[in-house]
């Protein structure tokens, strides 16, 4: 008889659950020697105190991620080099911090420490993240200590803003104030940090774990690791429906609905669920699939649902119907009314570019307005709340007068753009400056159209999709490319009709179509005016790139 055919074992994954808990990279090992939320007593023991050269290489390209730390780009490294320079070839000596502002909420003392921390440390730079975070630069880590005091005395943390942990939990900037909320989400928000974060049982993931949490759908619930989003249960009245699996980055997945109703007293311990299932049968083995979306992929939503319930909350949660979808994205831009007469009046900086300067100034004439609140949005835009009648058009002016604009330009509006190659190590091309340049360019070009829907317009240095590219209109992904010269220069591949909302999917890919950057306003001007003249009455951007020939897209 012929031998038999060995069975071949298939290979482990890495999942803490099913006994695989041998670490299976260096992420992992590194992860396993230490915990990331320990190297803050050395930062403010050894580091702060002998410099740079002191920090060892795993807590530098590592750990430091844990309390928000990031080192930024050497200066003049050019971004066909990014993928074959080595970690310390394209480290500076500088950093940038994130400062986690969960819900984007701040008091006018927290804005104004904000800019003050700005002005003394980082060179004035602050810029608004699509995760309702501050980004600082030039951060020197001597500094940390008096930053974290300071910001620690107002109520503010960097504490797992990075690194393989719970990131900033994103919530409307309008929660507690919206006319059109039927019920205030903060709560949930609250219990989960002081629960959660910073607790070493769930600062060792797989990779990232983003959450929001909303009762309007304003926070680009669909791309993240675990949503919250309202909906009125027949039966039980308001409480939240569960979204899992949704990100970005290379292989890009819309978030699924587990089909229950969570009311807020329950959403903390649902999240505990979810994060849970996670961190004990995440992918450790590869990093490039160690987000939870694989896992949701690969089970499916009534598994996991029946993991959740079954092993985690050891009961069955209640079945939910589905919110309904917004006709149009929901940014907060302009003068609106809140629930109590008083208003609230979103502004866009440009791409969310912002200053210490500037924060502080904004305080200034918040306070002088008589409101003490802000937020600030996943658009990269800010909300001043509780502004009076009496002195809206006052503040709208003197907000103007600061580069924060009440009533933008669509272009102004709608623009996004993620950190780029001026002080990242994974980026290719320049985007913050290109991105304010591009707005310039266009509210020229374009002055003569105004869409009845803003197009938006998101530029991102590299693939990660930090700017979420496959989800805009038009998405630019950094990458070198050909000019007509034949020279190789920075340029762009676009993606075209991704959305969110009524349009939730990502962009269509034309092969071969890229732009260079010096091409970039004649490219959008040209594909837009094409949207115009071609569109059917109330047709959107994206459901016109849908039936639109490829010439038309060019």
């Amino acid at each position: 008889m012929p031998p038999s055919t060995p069975v071949k074992r298939k290979r482990g994954e890495g999942q803490w659950k099913l006994g695989h808990r041998e670490p299976l990279n260096p992420n992992e090992r590194t992860k396993k020697d230490d915990n990331g939320l320990n190297v803050r007593a050395r930062i403010e023991n050894t580091y702060a105190k002998r410099g740079f050269d002191s920090i060892d290489p795993a807590d530098l390209r590592g750990r430091m991620r844990w309390w928000g730390l990031y080192t930024q780009r050497r200066p003049g490294i050019e971004g066909g080099r990014t993928a074959v320079l080595e970690p310390e070839e394209l480290d500076d000596r500088y950093f940038m911090l994130r400062v986690r502002l969960d819900g984007g909420a701040l008091t006018t003392e927290q804005l104004r420490a904000l800019g003050e921390i700005s002005q003394t440390y980082a060179r004035d730079t602050a810029d608004i993240t699509d995760r309702q975070n501050i980004q600082y630069h030039w951060i020197e880590i001597e500094s940390m200590p008096a930053i974290w005091k300071r910001l620690e005395s107002l109520g503010m943390i960097t504490t797992e803003a990075c690194g393989d942990t719970p990131r900033v939990i994103l919530g409307s900037p309008v929660a507690g104030i919206s006319s059109d909320e039927v019920l205030d989400p903060r709560p949930a928000i609250d219990t989960i940090l002081e629960r959660y974060i910073g607790n070493p049982a769930f600062s060792n993931l797989p990779r990232k774990f983003k959450t929001a949490i909303s009762w309007q759908q304003d926070i680009a619930h669909e791309v993240n690791d675990i949503s919250f989003i309202g909906v009125e249960h027949p039966e039980h009245g308001p409480g939240f429906d569960l979204w899992v699996g949704g990100g970005l980055s290379t292989n890009p997945k819309i978030a699924q609905r587990l089909g229950t109703w969570v009311p807020l007293d329950e959403v903390p311990d649902v999240w505990e669920g979810v994060i849970s299932i996670f961190r004990d049968y995440g992918y450790r083995r590869l990093r490039h699939r160690a987000r939870i979306k694989f896992l949701v992929a690969d089970w499916g939503v009534e598994k996991f649902r029946q993991v959740l319930e079954d092993e985690y909350l050891g009961r069955k949660l209640i079945d939910g119907p589905a919110p309904a979808t917004p006709e149009r994205p929901i940014d907060h831009v302009g003068v609106h009314k809140q629930k109590d007469g008083r208003n609230y009046i979103g502004v866009a900086p440009a791409s969310g570019r912002v200053s210490g300067t500037t924060l502080v100034e904004l305080a200034d004439v918040v306070e002088a307005a008589g409101s003490g609140r802000v937020r600030l949005t996943p658009q990269q835009k800010i909300v001043v709340l509780d502004v009076p009648d009496r002195k809206v058009a006052w503040l709208v002016g003197e907000m103007n007068k600061l580069g924060l604009q009440a009533e933008p330009s669509p272009w102004r509006r709608s623009t996004m753009a993620c950190t780029g190659i001026e002080f990242c190590k994974l980026a290719i091309v320049e985007t913050k400056e290109r991105a304010i340049r591009l707005v310039e360019d266009l509210e020229k070009r374009l002055a003569d159209i105004t869409p009845d829907a803003p197009i938006s317009i998101h530029l991102n240095g590299c693939p990660n999709a930090c700017a979420r590219t496959q989800v805009a209109d038009i998405g630019l992904k950094g990458q070198i490319v050909t000019d007509a010269d034949g020279e190789q220069v920075e340029g762009f591949q676009v993606h075209l009709g991704g959305g969110l909302g009524l349009d939730a999917g990502f962009g269509r890919k034309l092969r071969g179509l890229k732009v260079t950057s010096a091409e970039l306003g004649d490219y959008v001007e040209r594909v837009v005016r094409r949207f115009v003249e071609q569109r059917t009455d109330g047709e959107r951007f994206a459901q016109w790139v849908l039936r639109a020939d490829e010439d038309s897209l060019k």
